[in-house]
């Protein structure tokens, strides 16, 4: 299955133009499965998915959220609110929160505006889910520091377009080896590791072309 899971709309993101109700038709015209919506610092409510999952059937719509974080920015995945989360986090309380709900955790764009990611996982160890390895908002100078550390630490990788508008949607993708037809499928796919980043023929690639795990 073929899953964005880095994407903000206009429904909580001030700096997205992407309409949800448009997000559908552009997702299933690029050939997706799936969209996980990753708001800054805000997820969509119960009700208001049921509601757009129900335009988007089959297609799978689900809500996570990008953390901003003391450190940087991060996407989590599977928790039931905010209520423990804010943004200014620190990471070390971050990973905790994600641990208590059995939720997944990938560390978005790594080194962006010279994030020291490295020095983040010398401190915490290989704690995240995954790394974004590719997506519109990662140079081919920030893709070759984050697999450099995915080639010496056990972390997945993913690929996603961190969209903020319809144009980016797709661009890049993670492909997954199993059904997903719930949050709690995509919580576990991620965790285990079961998703390879892809890209998109014919979309403007920032971070380039990727055949993961032979690049």
């Amino acid at each position: 299955m073929k899953i964005d899971h880095h994407l903000h709309t206009t429904r909580y993101s001030p700096d997205s133009v992407i309409d949800p109700r448009a997000l559908i038709d552009r997702a299933r015209a690029v050939g997706l499965d799936g969209v996980v919506i990753t708001e800054h610092d805000a997820q969509w409510t119960p009700d208001e998915l049921a509601e757009i999952g129900r335009l988007a059937a089959p297609l799978r719509f689900f809500s996570g959220v990008e953390v901003s974080a003391r450190e940087g920015h991060f996407l989590v995945y599977g928790l039931p609110d905010l209520d423990e989360i804010g943004p200014g986090i620190e990471v070390k309380d971050l990973l905790a929160v994600v641990a208590r709900h059995q939720a997944a955790i990938v560390a978005a764009h790594p080194f962006r505006w010279d994030q020291p990611f490295a020095e983040i996982i010398a401190e915490h160890g290989p704690a995240f889910d995954a790394l974004e390895l590719v997506s519109n908002n990662i140079t081919r100078e920030t893709r070759s520091r984050t697999r450099d550390l995915l080639r010496k630490h056990a972390m997945g990788a993913t690929g996603s377009s961190d969209g903020h508008a319809l144009v980016d949607v797709g661009c890049y993708y993670t492909e997954f080896d199993t059904e997903i037809g719930s949050m709690a499928d995509f919580v576990s796919a991620i965790r285990s590791g079961r998703g390879q980043p892809r890209h998109r023929v014919g979309a403007t690639l920032t971070s380039g072309p990727i055949a993961w795990p032979e690049d």
